[in-house]
């Protein structure tokens, strides 16, 4: 099996995501690693529109491609993006991925959280319905899996450039700003009241 994918990895959030070099995923690959997630980016998505592929791939060291599943859609139920692309709360699982290899502690946390969520649904939590499953994250707050995927989730999923292309972020800019390249075009945000603005900059 061959296919041209998107290789989900941690410095993805350093390069545009035009630059992110496409790989070969053969059957070796998927049989050398703990686990695999593919996808597949939604040809109306930002995303779709300046990747070189719209298959992506992400390989586990710790996680199967089961743990990885659940741990990306219980992500996405603590920081729900609507059109926001599996391919960028994959970056989440890549992070935890590594926090697992590097510290048994981690690793203990991380997958005993599923056995938990998966022990709740009876075979496979993935199987639930999205709003049992909320209910599920909910009851979860406060535990050491919960905590350990938000801290990592609000970091990993809102710095990196895939994110940045979603949300319209233009990234840093530098001394220069964006004063007079589109400081406030972001469409996605309501336009407050005239009097709670303050002033428009002005250069100096």
């Amino acid at each position: 099996m061959k296919r041209a994918v998107i290789p989900i990895q941690a410095d993805d959030c350093r390069g545009p995501v035009e630059s992110i070099a496409a790989i070969r995923l053969t059957r070796r690959s998927l049989l050398k690693g703990a686990g695999i997630l593919t996808g597949t980016l939604a040809v109306s998505s930002t995303l779709a529109m300046v990747a070189p592929s719209r298959v992506w791939a992400l390989e586990m060291s710790t996680f199967d491609a089961h743990q990885g599943a659940v741990i990306l859609a219980f992500t996405r139920h603590l920081y729900p993006h609507k059109g926001l692309e599996d391919a960028v709360y994959a970056l989440v699982v890549k992070a935890l991925d590594q926090k697992a290899k590097a510290d048994p502690a981690n690793r203990k946390t991380l997958l005993a959280g599923v056995k938990r969520l998966d022990s709740i649904a009876g075979t496979n939590w993935l199987k639930r319905s999205a709003s049992l499953q909320a209910v599920d994250v909910a009851s979860m707050e406060g535990d050491p899996f919960f905590e350990l995927v938000r801290s990592t989730a609000v970091v990993s999923l809102y710095s990196n450039t895939m994110a940045y292309a979603h949300f319209g972020y233009g990234g840093e800019e530098g001394d220069g700003g964006y004063l007079h390249k589109g400081f406030n075009d972001l469409a996605w945000l309501p336009n407050p009241p005239a009097k709670d603005s303050g002033p428009i900059p002005q250069d100096s």
